[in-house]
């Protein structure tokens, strides 16, 4: 347990320089430091994430919220390398990140109430990778969303903050929102099968009617309705901003809620 704190509060401590960068005078630049800590922030939680999986899988909600900042800040890195003004999202989506390792590092005190899967799971693998890279789009798209909604808003009272001036514009921020949603859609598809196959290979169903499977099909539903809204009516800004965060947080409680009821609220 004490070992277990201690990788957890490391791996929190590499999040809190790419939470602070941006907000120092000369931090709003694509330069070396802002490599320098963004490299150290992915180091962090995936040395963490990896650590723990050395073993079987682990089941409980603080493994999951690790594995969920390792990948999303891994494809932000990614997709701050390959896309042109991605990486202004750091202002919103680091600080973010640290307070989910902030819960992390609390609740993985908690013990696990469910058992771990085996090393050898291979459709377990499939399913958790693919879920966890989708959900990490997702955390993306839904952190440009929040941008778009706050430089919107900022536009039209014309007071502009120090925040939003860290943001990307709003059409490059719309741009962002709409191709990682299109991506994490067809990954939620993905997951939805590869969670069939091995709910399957488990117990013989191929679906099992729970919470976790009605939000998840939910937040497809929702992701498809936005993005034909968007190629058909132009449905864009605010309010597509809004259904992103709406699929996002369908999302969080699929992947996350029933882990916290299980972990905090009844363990």
């Amino acid at each position: 347990m004490a070992n277990n704190l201690v990788l957890s509060l490391t791996a929190l401590l590499a999040l809190v320089p790419a939470s602070l960068l941006p907000f120092r005078r000369g931090g709003g630049r694509r330069d070396l430091a802002f490599w320098a800590v963004l490299g150290v922030a992915v180091a962090g939680p995936l040395a963490y994430s990896l650590i723990q999986l050395a073993g079987p899988w682990q089941t409980g909600i603080a493994m999951a919220l690790w594995l969920s900042i390792a990948v999303s800040i891994a494809l932000f890195a990614v997709i701050a390398a390959v896309t042109r003004d991605a990486w202004r999202l750091t202002a919103i989506l680091a600080p973010y990140l640290c307070i989910l390792g902030i819960l992390a590092t609390v609740w993985g005190q908690i013990p696990e109430q469910g058992e771990p899967y085996g090393p050898t799971d291979s459709w377990l693998v499939v399913h958790i990778l693919v879920t966890m890279a989708t959900y990490g789009l997702a955390t993306i798209a839904a952190v440009a969303g929040a941008g778009v909604f706050l430089q919107e808003r900022a536009l039209k009272r014309k007071r502009p903050t120090a925040l939003t001036r860290l943001l990307p514009s709003i059409a490059d921020g719309e741009r962002l929102e709409l191709r990682l949603l299109t991506i994490a859609e067809l990954g939620l598809g993905v997951a939805i099968v590869t969670g069939m196959a091995l709910q399957y290979l488990l117990s013989g169903q191929v679906l099992i009617v729970d919470h976790r499977t009605l939000l998840s099909l939910l937040a497809f539903a929702v992701i498809g309705v936005l993005l034909i809204l968007h190629f058909r009516s132009g449905l864009r800004g605010k309010r597509a901003a809004r259904w992103v965060l709406v699929a996002y947080l369908l999302l969080t409680l699929a992947f996350l809620g029933v882990k916290f009821v299980t972990d905090v609220l009844i363990g």
